[in-house]
């Protein structure tokens, strides 16, 4: 399996993970041609939060400066308990942060994100996108993967990465694994400056914790938006799905909230609505000439705020892999996998604990509250060390073991 000249690596899906990896791979010498079911290329959502390894994998893929003139650079972290506005931990994300870590903290908008890496994809002159192009059915052979669409188009390549999201019809196909559902509910949303109360305008990325929900808000695009996110349980049966959501269901869940944080339930004109899911970890993730990548490869709930990291990271550590094995994508794959199964993993299952955690009741609410009480910065930034501390030189370390 080596290189020829003509044949385009395929990406299922034109998202965050399908950009980084087109970008990793026409690092590597490959063409590319991504196939994106949407009828337009774009990303929705609201605000994500970027860790120093997102910033590290940005520049790995030639699009640092583009993410970071979009970005916004907070100067801290912060859990209150949105029943008594206990502070119950503070992460300063500032100066000694960036000395740790070699990179900042940061917000910025989803599309922002998007926009940087498709505007690093089309400068390459290798990526060809194609939209309305929502894959039904893969077939492979020793030489190649051949891919159809809706439409009953064919498209050839020399290897398939299933970079499709956490529907992944790629997954579908080797996988076919069940989505584990969690009956959490997020609702998203960007306000106006203007409309944000004043006594929450921190530049910082902050989370209030209450019994079976949370709320978080930050500061987008220079400070002039705030994005805005509030999950709970939900007392109906969910499927995994998005779609518009109803004022009056979000504040029918947030009873007992102190005033301060029940602001944030009030404001927006209008939210979008998240059924999440996610799905157990699998460690085989390739399959002759196809792998998985981002949220087709690890679906994960929101609790960690590293889905699109986690996607970025993926093809940085992919284009690695080929890169020390010479563009052989079999040997490639393996390392990648390798290399990736692990922490994305922990990923998932500390998702998992996070969201208990965010969501105590009762006396493991008061656990929560004192878990880190007197800890200092250091102290807090060890804590993370595992999941700041990757950078391209060690990503391919955990293979190793």
């Amino acid at each position: 399996m080596t290189v020829t000249e003509d044949s385009p690596v395929l990406i299922a899906g034109g998202g965050i993970g399908g950009l980084a990896a087109a970008l990793a791979l026409t690092r590597q010498g490959f063409k590319v041609k991504v196939l994106e079911q949407a009828p337009v290329i774009g990303e929705i959502g609201a605000g994500i939060q970027l860790g120093p390894n997102a910033f590290h994998a940005f520049d790995a893929l030639g699009v640092g400066e583009k993410t970071r003139s979009r970005a916004v650079y907070t100067d801290y972290m912060v859990m209150h308990d949105a029943i008594d506005e206990y502070q119950v931990g503070l992460i300063p994300t500032g100066e000694a942060f960036r000395q740790r870590f070699g990179n900042p903290y940061a917000v910025i908008h989803r599309m922002d994100v998007h926009t940087a890496l498709l505007e690093g994809a089309q400068e390459t002159g290798q990526v060809e996108i194609l939209t309305s192009a929502r894959l039904t059915h893969i077939e492979q052979d020793a030489n190649q993967v051949t891919v159809f669409d809706q439409h009953g188009n064919a498209h050839s390549g020399q290897a398939l990465i299933g970079a499709d999201g956490v529907k992944s019809v790629v997954r579908e196909k080797f996988v076919n694994d069940p989505a584990r559902v969690t009956g959490h509910v997020v609702y998203r949303a960007v306000v106006d400056k203007k409309d944000f109360p004043e006594n929450l305008q921190w530049n910082a990325a902050s989370i209030w914790v209450g019994p079976n929900c949370h709320l978080v808000h930050y500061p987008l695009r220079g400070g002039e938006k705030y994005n805005v996110v509030v999950t709970f349980h939900s007392r109906e049966t969910e499927e995994w799905g998005v779609r518009d959501g109803s004022k009056e269901e979000v504040q029918s869940y947030f009873e007992g909230i102190c005033p301060k944080a029940r602001q944030l339930i009030d404001l927006p004109k209008s939210w979008r609505r998240w059924a999440t899911a996610d799905r157990e970890p699998i460690a085989q993730w390739s399959f002759g000439r196809a792998t998985l990548l981002g949220d087709a490869a690890h679906p994960t709930t929101q609790y960690m705020a590293q889905g699109a990291c986690m996607a970025i990271e993926d093809a940085v550590t992919l284009g690695e892999a080929l890169r020390v094995h010479d563009n052989d994508l079999a040997k490639a794959f393996d390392l990648y996998q390798r290399a990736r199964v692990a922490r994305t993993a922990r990923i998932v299952l500390s998702g998992r604990e996070m969201g208990r955690i965010y969501h105590a009741k009762g006396v493991e609410r008061l656990v929560r509250n004192d878990l880190w009480r007197g800890r200092s910065p250091e102290r807090f930034y060890d804590a993370v060390e595992w999941l700041y501390g990757w950078n391209v030189s060690n990503c391919l370390s955990a293979a190793s073991h």
